[in-house]
């Protein structure tokens, strides 16, 4: 019985800090949407954005906080459903909702020019290339469920909060580059972010795969439970992927611009976040 009563309590504790962050971040962005509206009542903030926050921070409260997160621990169906929750959907929901933006427009000038000295920043460009963020959120997955490290994760409450960071901060960098309307020096054409989203989506199917035919695979579960979570991962990685694609047609806009070349009128389109 102490057992038990201890185990309790840590684990409200362990779902209460998570659930009191998510409410200090969405109080913290509507502030800051209110303050980006007073600031600039003619331009204001879209609602659309706030939403979009807002929707983020309730995937994460489902994913982080009981009934999903006690089923994480104990069946590999429920960390599935978890890893596309923190992984795919919420990230493209923080993303859309231009949180740099955001800052940018409350932040006093000086702050301002700093946070845009470290988006123009070299280890910020290479950060955000397309192969790097591919490699952090889809080559992660080899390595977690074709070695011991995802084992070793769930014995260990530290190492599966590391996990649950990764996957949040990958998933967002990865968003960020193919689909974010937030300012990015370095953002590649549409064509390559469509052919870096092509690559995700095969390899995500492969992955997948192969872990339902149980090839390689290094996931101590029950079979039954490897096999439904490879279809999560699959059906609803395909659905995330659709949401990021639909999303990059969504925030590029056509840059129409004429060019005198030779004497004659030439334009050419460019991607231009909103």
């Amino acid at each position: 019985m102490p057992a038990h009563g201890h185990h309790a309590g840590s684990g409200l504790v362990e779902w209460l800090l998570p659930a009191l962050l998510l409410l200090t971040a969405a109080g913290a962005y509507v502030l800051l949407a209110r303050r980006a509206g007073r600031r600039n009542p003619g331009l204001g903030w879209n609602r659309w954005r706030t939403t979009s926050f807002l929707t983020a921070v309730v995937l994460l409260g489902v994913a982080l906080l009981p009934p999903v997160a006690p089923l994480a621990h104990e069946d590999f169906r429920g960390h599935m459903v978890q890893h596309m929750l923190i992984g795919m959907y919420a990230p493209l929901a923080l993303v859309l909702a231009a949180p740099v933006t955001l800052l940018l427009r409350t932040l006093p000038t000086a702050r301002g020019r700093q946070l845009t000295a470290v988006l123009h920043s070299a280890p910020s460009r290479a950060l955000t290339h397309p192969v790097v963020a591919l490699a952090l959120s889809t080559g992660s997955l080899v390595v977690l469920y074709f070695t011991p490290l995802y084992n070793a994760t769930m014995g260990n409450p530290a190492a599966h909060w590391l996990l649950h960071a990764h996957f949040l901060l990958s998933g967002c960098l990865f968003a960020y580059v193919i689909a974010g309307p937030d300012p990015a020096p370095a953002r590649p054409s549409v064509r390559a972010r469509l052919v870096c989203l092509g690559v995700a989506i095969a390899a995500h199917a492969a992955i997948s795969q192969l872990m339902y035919g149980g090839f390689w695979v290094d996931v101590h579960a029950p079979i039954h439970q490897v096999r439904t979570a490879a279809e999560v991962m699959y059906y609803g990685g395909d659905v995330a992927e659709l949401l990021l694609a639909a999303a990059l047609v969504a925030t590029w806009r056509p840059d129409h611009r004429r060019r005198v070349s030779g004497g004659l009128p030439a334009s050419r389109q460019s991607p231009a976040p909103t």
